[in-house]
């Protein structure tokens, strides 16, 4: 039964870790990646549409992206997307095919700024997890009647240990997306 809630708990961790990584790999860096791009709503015929859905995205140089969309129709509609995403500084051209965004070079403050996000990103995270950790501990304190004491503390103390190994994972996600902010 204990091991049971904690392979939940491990599970609903794991997928927190995910969340953050993606979530990590939507603040740019000094190179264009197609991750960016991963949360933008296009207005398509009334309907917000992601921009997955829409259109390919190639990576042809480092700083140089081009979105291909299916229906030519949409690429005033993208075009205007992803002006208007903030933190990303993208001025997108549009030359009747095709979107091409050149990706600006990042000055030292603004990776600052960036850094700053990740931080609170990351952080954000770890709060996920320590919610988890709080609803998976009332769990086994329900189990308590049916369960023996000593059982209970040594599932709490693996709960912890579980935790602890996802926060560690979360920080180095955060040290590594920090290392390649403030890569020249």
């Amino acid at each position: 039964m204990i091991a049971d809630v904690l392979a939940d708990a491990t599970a609903r961790m794991d997928r927190a870790v995910e969340a953050a990584k993606e979530d990590f790999a939507t603040v740019r860096t000094g190179r264009a990646n197609p991750q960016l791009f991963q949360r933008i709503l296009v207005d398509y015929y009334g309907t917000p549409t992601p921009l997955q859905q829409l259109a390919s995205l190639a990576n042809p140089e480092a700083r140089t992206l081009i979105v291909t969309p299916y229906d030519k129709s949409a690429l005033k509609a993208i075009e205007d997307a992803i002006r208007e995403m903030p933190n990303l500084g993208a001025n997108p051209t549009n030359d009747g095919n095709i979107v091409r965004i050149t990706m600006p070079e990042l000055t030292q403050e603004r990776r600052k700024e960036f850094v700053k996000i990740v931080r609170t990103k990351g952080e954000d995270a770890k709060v996920r997890l320590r919610g988890i950790r709080r609803q998976v501990k009332d769990d086994l304190d329900a189990l308590r009647d049916e369960i023996g004491e000593d059982d209970i503390v040594r599932g709490e103390k693996e709960l912890d240990a579980i935790t602890k190994a996802h926060v560690d994972k979360i920080d180095e996600a955060l040290k590594h997306k920090e290392a390649e902010l403030l890569e020249v």
